[in-house]
């Protein structure tokens, strides 16, 4: 193995710590600058603490969607989404079968659902125009607001955080810090990303959907873990619909915009991913709003079929 691709295997993951760790930087101080302006914390948690995981696939697509690699900025977008759901919630589900209330989930997983559907449609003429990227957005908008409207049937009590020259300083540091390397670090993911596609010689889109998509969704992964050691399942499937949303509903619009108001959609994405992504999803919500359950069956399925999609992707 020469000395080149030994490097770029090496910044490849040096350019997805610095974005998970980045972004968890980044949104602990975008959260306590949020908190101690005085916004009501059920606020700063429905939409900052919401779009806080999906920040490593923002900027990894948004790096590639600049730099012209649109396979890169979609695979990784419809990637993560599957990786999330076939995955992540798949092995919770395998792991901690749970009894879900439907009114819980219900909106969510509509919206989930509605959201795949509506890219899978819009995509169908091979591009993400203007028009189909303010759609997304609407939709986007559209969860934001239930999220706010959710928790704050649910809010406590808000106490400020302390604010003093020293804490701020540190968290104005860290907010710069924060963005820098997520910058960084997915220049560093993508520019050694498709240099790994060219070496081994698979198209882009390969690598979006395996490498890339599954290294920026380590945060839903982390959270997901931690509330299976917890014994709290249904928030780690909570976090990983609401990233999902994002992800569909925001990431494509944003790779749109710095596209120049069009971004290609490769053949590939429209005929395998995306109904892949939407089946996927359908296993993992249709039963359990209709069971008010997540059953281990559900969970062994999906991660089974995100397995042989992700081998039938590689092998085709």
């Amino acid at each position: 193995m020469s000395w080149e691709t030994v490097s770029a295997i090496l910044l490849f993951l040096l350019g997805l710590g610095l974005i998970i760790k980045g972004g968890d930087v980044f949104v602990d101080a975008a959260t306590w600058m949020a908190e101690a302006s005085g916004i009501p914390k059920f606020i700063v948690g429905a939409t900052v603490v919401s779009i806080a995981t999906t920040l490593p696939e923002v900027f990894a697509s948004s790096i590639a969607a600049a730099g012209g690699s649109t396979e890169i900025a979609v695979g990784n977008a419809i990637g993560s989404v599957t990786a999330n759901t076939g995955l992540i919630m798949g092995v919770s589900v395998i792991f901690l079968p749970m009894a879900i209330k439907r009114a819980q989930i219900g909106m969510k997983s509509a919206m989930m659902l509605m959201s795949i559907f509506t890219l899978l449609m819009v995509c169908l003429d091979g591009a993400v125009t203007i028009w189909d990227s303010i759609l997304l957005f609407a939709l986007f908008v559209a969860f934001i607001v239930e999220n706010v409207y959710s928790a704050s049937k649910q809010k406590e009590k808000d106490e400020r955080p302390q604010v003093t020259k020293k804490i701020l300083l540190i968290n104005l540091l860290k907010f710069v810090l924060g963005a820098a390397a997520l910058a960084i670090g997915s220049n560093l993911l993508v520019d050694n990303g498709k240099y790994l596609a060219k070496l081994i010689g698979v198209p882009e889109r390969i690598i979006a959907i395996t490498l890339i998509a599954i290294g920026t969704s380590l945060p839903e992964l982390v959270t997901a873990i931690t509330s299976l050691v917890k014994k709290q399942g249904s928030m780690s499937v909570g976090n990983i619909i609401g990233a999902n949303i994002i992800d569909i509903t925001m990431i494509l619009p944003i790779c749109s915009f710095i596209s120049g108001g069009t971004l290609t959609v490769p053949s590939a994405s429209i005929a395998l991913d995306m109904p892949v992504c939407l089946a996927i999803a359908a296993i993992a919500l249709l039963p359990t709003l209709l069971f008010k359950k997540f059953h281990r069956v559900q969970g062994v399925i999906m991660v089974g079929g995100y397995v042989a999609y992700l081998i039938y992707s590689v092998l085709m």
